[in-house]
């Protein structure tokens, strides 16, 4: 797991974190949420090293992130993949040299080893066909794939993702979205995503992070947000009449089932 521990950041005079506290929890598909400006983004910064704390700490499986040097974080970069927003593939590679670049950086393998693990993981993303292809050559949400094969390849203990649905149909969204949570669970990782995307949370968040100006206001699960009472996090959930209509059935639909006093005294 990932833990946050009174981590402040800001930049001259605008403080952009204050004071976080958070756990990303092991084998789950952790959210990070909240509006333009509430600090998500650079609260995942933060968690990888682009930009370092002010104060507090990050601490990877008990292990003080903050306090390492550059040796021990690029020991442990080794285990953490990671997939951009808008991919970020080499156009000058194939598909399979994009997927291959991390175990050349990092791995001491035979050339005949890293092909059937990069080829492992295409199949897994159902891209194996397109190995020989260039990025030019492929779908928004076939880029995607490749991103997150490539970020897979290392067999990571830790997986950050970008809005991943970006600039994606709805369609495609719904298949990166269970393909990003099946490889959690499968693999036990500890998955971090930072998005807008309502489905996403909806159907993904096993945990979820809402930040509101700079601070953590709400945690919790999918399920927990369908009955939480946090202004914030519901005007920012449910801001259309149709997601307030959509939420009010799913209540209902709930409350049908032996469990719905537990959910009311969340």
């Amino acid at each position: 797991m990932i833990e946050l521990i009174n981590i402040k950041k800001g930049f001259e005079d605008r403080e952009i974190l204050r004071d976080v506290s958070a756990t990303m929890e092991s084998g789950k598909v952790n959210l990070i949420i909240g509006a333009s400006g509430s600090g998500k983004t650079v609260m995942m910064k933060c968690m990888v090293g682009l930009m370092e704390v002010d104060s507090g700490h990050i601490a990877y499986d008990k292990k003080n992130f903050t306090e390492m040097d550059t040796h021990q974080r690029k020991e442990l970069r080794k285990q953490i993949g990671m997939l951009f927003q808008s991919s970020a593939l080499f156009d000058s590679m194939t598909v399979e040299q994009n997927v291959m670049f991390p175990m050349d950086m990092f791995s001491m393998g035979t050339l005949k080893e890293k092909r059937q693990r990069v080829m492992e993981c295409l199949d897994r993303v159902n891209l194996k066909d397109a190995a020989k292809k260039l990025p030019a050559e492929i779908s928004g949400g076939m880029k995607k794939r490749v991103g997150i094969a490539r970020a897979i390849v290392l067999k990571p203990k830790y997986l950050f993702c970008d809005e991943p649905n970006s600039g994606l149909d709805p369609q495609t969204s719904l298949v990166i979205d269970q393909l990003i949570k099946e490889l959690t669970h499968e693999n036990n990782m500890t998955t971090v995503i930072n998005t807008h995307d309502m489905n996403t949370v909806m159907e993904s968040g096993d945990h979820i992070v809402y930040m509101y100006q700079g601070q953590k206001q709400w945690e919790g699960s999918n399920k927990d947000i369908i009955f939480s009472k946090d202004q914030q996090l519901n005007d920012f959930i449910f801001a259309s009449e149709f997601l307030r209509e959509a939420k009010e059935m799913r209540q209902m639909e709930i409350f049908q089932h032996k469990d719905w006093r537990d959910q009311l005294k969340k």
